[in-house]
C-alpha cells in the first residue's frame, strides 16, 4: 500500500533512502504518560448526544433486520429452486 506522499509530481513512486541511526532508539512511553494521552486524545472526541445516538443504533438496528431478512429470503428462495431442479 502507497501513501500520497510517496508520489512525485510526474506520479513515480519516489524513492528515498531511509537512514537508520543507531544510536537513535526512541524512547518508551511509561504506563501514567500513556494513560494521559488517552485521556487527552478522547477529550478531543465530538462525542454525540442522546438524539444522535438513538437515530444511529435504530438505523444500524433496522438495516441489521433488513438484511437477515433479506438473507433469509434470498437463502429460502434459492434452496426451493435447489430442490426443484434436482426433484425433476
Amino acid at each position: 500500500m502507497r501513501r500520497f506522499d510517496d508520489i512525485d509530481d510526474e506520479g513515480a513512486v519516489a524513492v528515498e533512502a531511509v537512514h537508520h541511526v543507531p544510536g537513535a532508539a526512541r524512547r518508551r512511553t511509561g504506563p501514567f504518560q500513556f494513560l494521559r494521552e488517552i485521556r487527552h486524545e478522547m477529550r478531543q472526541v465530538a462525542w454525540p448526544n442522546r438524539t444522535e445516538m438513538v437515530n444511529y443504533t435504530s438505523v444500524v438496528f433496522f438495516t441489521l433486520v433488513f438484511m437477515v431478512v433479506l438473507v433469509y429470503l434470498l437463502n429460502d428462495g434459492f434452496g426451493h429452486v435447489i430442490i426443484y431442479m434436482f426433484q425433476k
